[in-house]
């Protein structure tokens, strides 16, 4: 990042040393100068998103690294009691059976959480990589792909993504959704929500009420548009639209607003995948 910063004022050196330019020499310096400011502040900003998606990551590993040590506490605390009825004359053979029968389920599941770790971290790597090298470099400047906690998140600006003004997808969104569209259907046990967002300015169109109506029927429009035209299961998709309640920038300014005028592609495991682990989990109740 060091290099990126000094990048400016190394030009501004060069315009300094080079003495007197003319007029239209100075002004294209200048134009050039603001877009590697330009430049150097959208690194920044991609810089600081990755540091927060490192820290959501991180934050997840642990919670799981603290269920894992939960459950290793819980077999030592059972092979505990188990050595203390070993020692015992008065304890019956139900009782051993019973908690060795609770350890190994608790061996057991303490297996599936590191395999469920270890493959939803295995999975979202492999999807996020598969997109970002389909992506070509001027797509890759309309969207942008991060996995947070476990789920992967494809942010569209609308300039892409629609005609201007419209929820309509734009002619040039095909082939950028064509490859998304490969990527659902590749990962068929995921989950895929369509998510609509707009900025703070009011819509002015006398068939859409306002923000809420015009990201919802957005996301309805990708959604249609990845069945009908891609072929992805229906049943996997869900359209939602969150109107400008969900801003990730500054509405004050025009970057910012452009930034929040956007639609995400959520892809997630499916709930029921979630629910059968935790129905797995074994039963510490004593009797």
């Amino acid at each position: 990042m060091k290099l990126y910063k000094s990048l400016p004022l190394m030009f501004l050196g060069l315009i300094l040393i080079s003495g007197c330019v003319s007029n239209k020499k100075y002004t294209e310096l200048q134009t050039t100068y603001a877009q590697l400011r330009e430049r150097n502040q959208e690194l920044s900003n991609k810089y600081q998103d990755s540091q927060r998606e490192l820290s959501g990551v991180n934050s997840r590993v642990k919670s799981l690294e603290e269920q894992i040590a939960s459950e290793r506490s819980n077999v030592t605390a059972l092979q505990d009691a188990l050595n203390k009825c070993l020692k015992s004359s008065n304890q019956g053979n139900v009782n051993i059976s019973k908690l060795v029968d609770e350890i190994n389920s608790s061996n057991k599941y303490i297996k599936q959480l590191i395999n469920a770790k270890n493959k939803s971290d295995s999975l979202n790597m492999v999807l996020t990589n598969n997109l970002t090298r389909s992506l070509s470099r001027e797509e890759l400047s309309d969207v942008d792909v991060q996995v947070l906690k476990g789920v992967v998140y494809i942010s569209l600006s609308d300039n892409m993504l629609y005609k201007s003004g419209s929820y309509e997808i734009s002619d040039k969104a095909g082939e950028t959704l064509s490859k998304i569209a490969k990527i659902i259907k590749d990962y068929s046990g995921y989950d895929v929500l369509i998510e609509g967002n707009t900025d703070n300015v009011p819509i002015a169109q006398t068939n859409i009420r306002n923000n809420w109506d015009l990201s919802a029927l957005r996301a309805s429009s990708v959604v249609q548009a990845l069945q009908t035209k891609y072929a992805v299961d229906p049943k996997r998709l869900t359209a939602g639209g969150r109107g400008e309640f969900n801003p990730i920038a500054d509405n004050a300014t025009a970057a910012g607003k452009s930034k929040n005028r956007r639609t995400q592609i959520i892809i997630t495991p499916k709930l029921d995948q979630f629910m059968e682990l935790i129905g797995k989990a074994p039963d510490q109740g004593t009797n």
